[in-house]
């Protein structure tokens, strides 16, 4: 039997259907009956049939023609709000944006796993996860080492021990001990008072890679959470159930543990819920929809479930992967703009490099060779000036491996701490199973992540800083020896003469953007936390910082002044 899932004014009600030929406006009739039936003022109206409304699909807004037979409108399951007449949309109702609507058409249930054990995960890996590409499983030697830590928690509980954030508060309510029959809702009410954080949702990409992350730490054996909770936790994730996240609210102190607290939160069925079948809705009812039940936490599992580094290092991942990708980019673009410019090549001899070997500026020597010293498709241009009296190049085309190198050089130390964070256990109290003990200790400080992406952010801005420069070259008559801001008829056409002015803009914004928010700090918790890495705000940043100098980069001189010079 047919069963869609409708929002009618805040509420969200189950409306099965017994028989598919039934239309859509029998649909919101009856949802909005059954809306009337359980509000003690009959949420005032005096019949369903006095109400007059509109039906559409939460995914994307689209709507629906009341005529339409449910069949052929809706898939079963679907999720629908009724909009009363007269009534604004409900303000706990989140709509997914029409811009967003590409998701549901893009995302394909991927047939591909990654089995995770908590040591061998890589940013490309993480970055995958995030784009759908593969579910999750474990391996068994990581469900050994879960199944072990657990144990260890379940003797704590049964002896009535005094540990940490298991059998007592949390912060400055540390030394409180919680009675053993309220052990769970101990735990329940820290992902619920823990969930403050403000500002829009993660993107879906996002918040599945902050969820895959998490999944990897947990499998590592260190946290404590239970084998059963842990496979429910990858299930959601395999259904792309991903919970309501605001972008803002960790200082990246005590872990992040607002945004993780959302995260649980979804987890328990409360909150909202993004899948691509749903869109948004109650956590509960898109769990159901997918045939999931809310994970029931045990002792200390709400913890486990929040307490770690992951959203500072998951933005990490994508910063650092998408700063590898425009920093190969920049050498083409760049070793583009020396040709067009009739540029020399000699400023890029092996001998020049190897007596500074520094490793990434031996790599941009090596990639510039490589694109514009080929016997096989000798350059026209190049052959142009071969003989002229030019001795050398500006320094934005001359030193291009010394100043690209050393960000290769950063995005490659970077790297090298994010992917140690993504395989590092960073919970509190750590659970060590050998050693049949917990201890409590500063892992999930978020000061390693937040000092690496603010130093990303300062290294892959140069790129956007020395683009910038080849791009007033190129526009500048002086200096290119081209028609003024590449344009017939300059006076009459303006040509790229602001398409630069973008550019200096982005270049000035990143200035400001590249100041530390690592050097910053606060204290939190009633001074229990009193130092903060400020590792959210680093990542966002770094994030920011990496989109202006891809347009930078890549959009503004590639599809306007390098293309028309070819051309």
């Amino acid at each position: 039997m047919p069963r869609y899932t409708v929002h009618v004014r805040g509420e969200w009600l189950a409306v099965p259907c017994r028989d598919a030929q039934l239309t859509v406006g029998w649909l919101g009739r009856e949802a909005v009956r059954r809306y009337i039936k359980n509000k003690p003022d009959n949420g005032g109206f005096a019949s369903a049939d006095d109400v007059r409304f509109l039906v559409r699909r939460c995914k994307g807004l689209g709507l629906l023609d009341n005529e339409d037979p449910l069949e052929v409108a809706l898939e079963d399951n679907e999720f629908v709000e009724v909009v009363i007449e007269g009534d604004a949309m409900s303000p706990d109702f989140i709509p997914s944006q029409p811009e967003g609507v590409y998701l549901y058409s893009k995302y394909r249930e991927p047939e591909k796993y990654i089995a995770l054990d908590g040591d061998s995960l890589t940013t490309e890996d993480l970055v995958n996860l995030g784009n759908g590409h593969y579910k999750i499983k474990l391996t068994p030697t990581a469900e050994k080492k879960v199944q072990k830590s657990r144990e260890v928690i379940d003797s704590i509980v049964r002896e009535n021990t005094v540990v940490y954030g298991i059998t007592t508060g949390f912060g400055k309510f540390a030394r409180t001990v919680i009675p053993i029959n309220k052990l769970e809702e101990l735990q329940v009410n820290l992902v619920r008072s823990h969930s403050s954080g403000v500002g829009k949702p993660l993107i879906p990409e996002r918040c599945r890679m902050l969820l895959a992350l998490r999944i990897n730490v947990l499998a590592k054996g260190y946290s404590g959470i239970s084998l059963e909770t842990l496979k429910q936790v990858i299930e959601v994730f395999n259904a792309s159930c991903l919970p309501y996240v605001p972008e803002k609210g960790t200082v990246g102190a005590s872990g992040d543990l607002a945004p993780l607290s959302h995260l649980a939160l979804g987890l328990i069925g409360e909150g909202k819920m993004w899948s691509p079948k749903s869109g948004w809705a109650d956590a509960k009812y898109v769990l159901e929809a997918h045939g999931l039940k809310p994970v029931v936490l045990k002792p200390k599992e709400g913890l486990a479930l929040i307490n770690g580094t992951q959203m500072i290092t998951s933005l990490g991942c994508e910063a650092v992967e998408r700063a590898s990708a425009i920093a190969r980019q920049a050498d083409i673009v760049a070793a583009l703009t020396l040709e067009v410019l009739k540029g020399t090549t000699k400023a890029f001899d092996t001998d020049i490099h190897a007596v500074r070997p520094h490793p990434g500026q031996i790599e941009v020597a090596f990639r510039f060779r490589s694109l514009l010293d080929s016997d096989h498709h000798p350059s026209e241009i190049a052959e142009s000036h071969r003989f002229c009296d030019r001795v050398q190049d500006a320094y934005t085309l001359r030193c291009c491996p010394q100043i690209h190198g050393v960000v290769n050089d950063t995005i490659a130390f970077v790297k090298n701490i994010i992917t140690t964070e993504i395989n590092s256990a960073t919970d509190n109290p750590m659970v060590f199973a050998n050693r049949g003990e917990t201890i409590s200790g500063g892992n999930f400080h978020g000061e390693y992540p937040a000092k690496a992406l603010d130093y990303l952010a300062i290294g892959v801005h140069e790129l956007a800083a020395i683009s910038e420069r080849r791009i007033e070259r190129l526009c500048n008559p002086s200096l290119s020896e081209l028609p003024a801001f590449l344009v017939a008829e300059g006076g009459l056409n303006s040509g790229f003469m602001i398409a630069h002015c973008t550019a200096a803009a982005l270049v000035s914004e990143n200035k400001a953007l590249c100041h530390p928010s690592s050097v910053d700090s606060l204290s939190t918790s009633a001074a229990t936390e009193d130092h903060v890495s400020m590792g959210g705000w680093a990542a966002r940043k770094a994030l920011r910082v990496i989109e202006h100098v891809e347009q930078d980069v890549k959009q503004i001189p590639v599809n306007l002044g390098i293309q028309w010079c070819w051309i």
